[in-house]
C-alpha cells in the first residue's frame, strides 16, 4: 500500500518541481527584463544629460542657464514664442541688470560668428557661381535660419519692392541703374522661381556684373514686404532710417 502511494506522488512531485522551475524561470526573465529596461533608461537619461551639456555650450551658457531655458520653455514664454533661441528667452526673463548684460553679449558674440559663417559662404557660392554659370544671374541664398536673404534689409542699403509683369516696377529699376546705385532688390509673389526672376531680370535689362559684383542684389520676398509695414503699391523704393521703413 505504501509502495503504491509513493508511485502515485513521484508524478505529483515532478509536477511541483516543474512547477517551481518555470516560476522561478519567469521571475528570473522579469528581472532581468526590468534590468535591462533600467539600463536603457539610464543609457537613456546620460545621452540627454551630454546632449543638454552640448547644447549649453555651444550657446556659450552654463548647466544652470540651460536648465532655467527649458523651465522658461514650460510656461508662458514658450507659450507666446515656441521658436525663442536661449539667449533671448534668457534674456527677456533676465532676474538683474547684471544677468540682463551678460546674455546680450554673449548674443553679439553668437551673432557675430554666425554672420561671419555665412557672409564666407556667401562668398564662396559666389565664386563657384562665376565658375559654374558665368552667363546667369545669381539668386541671393536665403538665410535658413530666419528666411532672410543676405544681405538683408535694414543694413542702410536701399531696398526695392517689385512684382513681375509692372511697368512702374521695370522703369525704377532703370532709374536706378542710371544713377549707379546699389540696392537689394525683392520680387514679391515669386513663389521662389529662381527662373522666373531671372528672366524677369533679363527682360529689364538688370546689369549682371553689378549683381556679381553684389552692388545688385536679385532676391525672392519671401514675404518680408508684407513684414516691413510700408503703406503703398509697388514698386516700392525703401531705406530703414532709425529702425523704421520709409519710402524713399
Amino acid at each position: 500500500m505504501a509502495t503504491h502511494m509513493l508511485s502515485r506522488a513521484k508524478p505529483a512531485l515532478a509536477v511541483a518541481v516543474l512547477a517551481a522551475l518555470l516560476i522561478g524561470l519567469a521571475s528570473a526573465l522579469a528581472g532581468g527584463e526590468a534590468t535591462s529596461d533600467t539600463r536603457l533608461s539610464q543609457q537613456r537619461d546620460s545621452r540627454e544629460f551630454r546632449s543638454d551639456e552640448q547644447l549649453a555650450q555651444d550657446w556659450g551658457l552654463q548647466a544652470e542657464d540651460w536648465a532655467r531655458y527649458r523651465q522658461l520653455q514650460q510656461g508662458p514664454l514658450g507659450v507666446y514664442s515656441p521658436n525663442l533661441d536661449p539667449l533671448t528667452a534668457l534674456g527677456i526673463e533676465a532676474r538683474s541688470d547684471d544677468e540682463r548684460r551678460r546674455f546680450a553679449e554673449l548674443q553679439v558674440r553668437a551673432e557675430s560668428t554666425r554672420v561671419n559663417k555665412e557672409l564666407a559662404y556667401q562668398r564662396a557660392y559666389d565664386q563657384a557661381w562665376k565658375r559654374l554659370y558665368p552667363n546667369l544671374l545669381p539668386v541671393t541664398l536665403l538665410d535658413a535660419h530666419n528666411s532672410s536673404p543676405i544681405p538683408q534689409p535694414g543694413n542702410g542699403r536701399l531696398a526695392l519692392f517689385i512684382e513681375d509683369d509692372c511697368v512702374a516696377c521695370n522703369l525704377q529699376v532703370k532709374k536706378l541703374q542710371a544713377t549707379g546705385s546699389e540696392f537689394d532688390l525683392y520680387m514679391v509673389g515669386s513663389d521662389s522661381d529662381d527662373t522666373r526672376l531671372r528672366r524677369w531680370a533679363q527682360r529689364v535689362a538688370l546689369d549682371p556684373r553689378a549683381v556679381r559684383e553684389r552692388r545688385v542684389t536679385l532676391n525672392h520676398d519671401a514675404g518680408r514686404w508684407s513684414s516691413l509695414g510700408v503703406a503703398g503699391n509697388l514698386p516700392a523704393l525703401v531705406r530703414e532710417v532709425n529702425g523704421q521703413w520709409q519710402r524713399q
